[in-house]
């Protein structure tokens, strides 16, 4: 008999080698909310992958792993900026959160999401912080 139990796990290869469950979105970024509009993306499984779409022309959007209410995301340029309509960023990470942010306040963005999700409960996963996310 087998002390361990067998499930989907941070630590567990098989969580990211079969195909994720989809999750999509997308939203507007309005430059009238807080944080230049940042939008807060709360997935409910970790992801294997997340692909993001710039949604608008002109209109530059920000990428990142942590809100821009922590000063250091932006001061620190931790983050990733997609120029222009259809530029987008494929992410191999395990995350359960992302927020989208703009570049500037002057004017409303969009983008578009698409996550594969694993089967590994959110409250698993450990914050992402420290060098080159907040630091």
């Amino acid at each position: 008999m087998s002390i361990y139990e067998y499930r989907a796990g941070l630590q567990n290869v098989g969580s990211y080698q079969v195909g994720g469950t989809p999750y999509l979105t997308g939203t507007v970024v309005d430059p009238a909310n807080p944080n230049l509009g940042e939008v807060k993306i709360e997935f409910p499984n970790v992801t294997k992958n997340v692909l993001i779409m710039n949604a608008t022309a002109s209109v530059p959007i920000r990428v990142h792993f942590n809100s821009a209410a922590d000063g250091n995301v932006i001061a620190g340029h931790h983050y990733f900026t997609l120029e222009d309509k259809k530029d987008s960023i494929s992410l191999n990470s395990k995350c359960t959160e992302i927020y989208i942010s703009l570049e500037t306040g002057a004017a409303t963005g969009a983008f578009e999401l698409v996550a594969d999700l694993t089967g590994i409960k959110d409250n698993e996963m450990f914050p992402l912080t420290g060098s080159g996310l907040t630091d």
